[in-house]
């Protein structure tokens, strides 16, 4: 079960609504974030910006208050490779409570930004996905 940590920081008093805890906006944005560090792990390094990703489902579940001041970490994995897509799970717990307080899953096209439309997956991009995947890889 290969993971990658994706995403460290903290939770600002200025991220945190009325109840005193984080915003759900913010957890969007740190969940962002963690993605972009993954799909730039899985595209390695591109050089002619012609292909891109485009996210077409997020699902988040939140599971513990993240008070002003706590340490987050996201660790994430892949949890499905399809033709054209990769799925992926994102976990964000304390730093040091190790306390998890949400996860998202995440679904994720490559792109071709001129022709605006899915590609495959290249060999480098699947033989990386691979070595981040929670499972065993789709035949």
């Amino acid at each position: 079960m290969a993971e990658l940590v994706t995403y460290i920081g903290v939770t600002h008093p200025w991220m945190c609504d009325a109840m005193g805890h984080m915003n759900v906006r913010f957890y969007m944005g740190a969940f962002d974030d963690a993605s972009f560090q993954l799909l730039g792990h899985l595209a390695g390094v591109e050089t002619d910006g012609a292909l891109g990703w485009a996210d077409v489902r997020h699902e988040i579940d939140y599971k513990d208050e993240t008070p002003a001041g706590a340490l987050i970490t996201i660790k994430s994995q892949v949890t499905r490779i399809g033709r054209s897509s990769v799925a992926y799970r994102h976990v964000m717990a304390g730093t040091l409570s190790r306390r998890i307080h949400a996860e998202a899953t995440v679904i994720t096209v490559r792109f071709d930004l001129a022709a605006r439309k899915s590609v495959e997956l290249d060999g480098e991009i699947r033989s990386r996905a691979e070595a981040l995947f929670a499972g065993q890889p789709e035949a």
